[in-house]
């Protein structure tokens, strides 16, 4: 079979690799479609912990079972499904394992004609998502449930910051946040991601390449109960200032690294929570499909492209110039 796999740091290539064998607890999938998420790129650009040369890349997948090794999973032949990319969450649902891992390294992952999961990692592919859609789902939308839902607690009666918009955790948030009835505003440093987010609904949007742009969400939105952010940096404290009372800053990355500096006065003073937050347990999983199934929800993809095309996927990756998921058709 087909599979993406890590040569060396910075090189990935197609290979072919034997289609892996079925034993106790596992399903055969030929996948249909694969999402790329900034964790293939970092892993590409070696910036990633654990990695293993040869490993086949990606954590998202859609796809057909094909064949099971246990009777008691053969109500799975020929269902669409979608996986569940986490391994080893363990059995506390506050914080994953020690032995946790994410599908995709440096277990095989996803960027592949065919991929061995256990049993257990399989949900029904809803049925209003093409394979494509579905494939951009699991771990950006899992990463975006857990900091809507399990940290944020957003509902109706919220003011929500999404930062970052485009992003593919980003757009989930945003979506899951309208979903709830909490009014959304985002943020972007592109004009033509901020015309997308007000096409698509958000009560507001601000350009942060404005240096006065945090007061004038202060001064007319009356700032926000919840922001979900994803870069980090000292941007934490201009949301700081933006918070209402017992708000909360939900955090799933630090793509612009540490603040030189974090406005405690101000946080102690009004019981602003500030919250880490990873991709989510195997319980928020079936809850995120649910809840997608429930509300209809389409993922935003940026384009679908065949799988020989990778390079120019990853190479778009790294820019951050897409709006929503890249996707590759197997």
């Amino acid at each position: 079979m087909k599979a993406l796999a890590l040569i060396d740091h910075g090189r990935i290539e197609i290979v072919d690799k034997p289609i892996p064998k079925i034993v106790h607890g596992q399903v055969l999938i030929k996948v249909k479609a694969a999402g790329l998420n900034k964790r293939d790129q970092f892993i590409r650009e070696g910036k990633y912990p654990g990695i293993v040369l040869g490993t086949t890349l990606g954590s998202d997948a859609s796809g057909q079972v094909e064949s099971v090794a246990d009777k008691a999973d053969e109500h799975w032949l020929g269902k669409e499904v979608i996986v569940n990319p986490n391994i080893g969450w363990g059995t506390n649902t506050a914080v994953q394992s020690s032995k946790y891992a994410i599908l995709g390294m440096p277990t095989d992952g996803t960027l592949a004609e065919h991929l061995v999961v256990d049993s257990d990692r399989l949900s029904e592919k809803p049925k209003h998502l093409t394979f494509e859609e579905a494939a951009a789902l699991p771990l950006g939308g899992l990463t975006a449930f857990r900091a809507c839902f399990y940290h944020g607690k957003i509902n109706a009666d919220l003011n929500v910051l999404i930062s970052g918009f485009g992003g593919g955790v980003a757009q989930f948030a945003f979506q899951f946040a309208q979903a709830s009835k909490a009014k959304v505003y985002v943020t972007s440093s592109s004009e033509d991601k901020i015309q997308k987010a007000i096409d698509a609904g958000a009560a507001g949007a601000f350009n942060y390449k404005d240096p006065e742009w945090h007061k004038n969400a202060w001064k007319t939105k009356g700032g926000f109960n919840v922001v979900i952010d994803s870069s980090g940096g000292d941007q934490i404290n201009t949301f700081i200032k933006l918070m209402r009372p017992a708000g909360r800053i939900i955090f799933f990355g630090a793509t612009n690294g540490l603040p030189s500096s974090l406005d405690l006065y101000r946080m102690f003073w009004n019981q602003i929570e500030l919250q880490g937050s990873t991709m989510g347990n195997d319980q928020e999983f079936q809850a995120m499909v649910r809840f997608v199934d429930e509300h209809k929800i389409h993922p935003i993809v940026d384009s679908i492209r065949p799988f020989e095309e990778f390079i120019s996927a990853f190479d778009d990756l790294a820019e951050n110039k897409k709006t929503g998921k890249l996707v590759l058709k197997m």
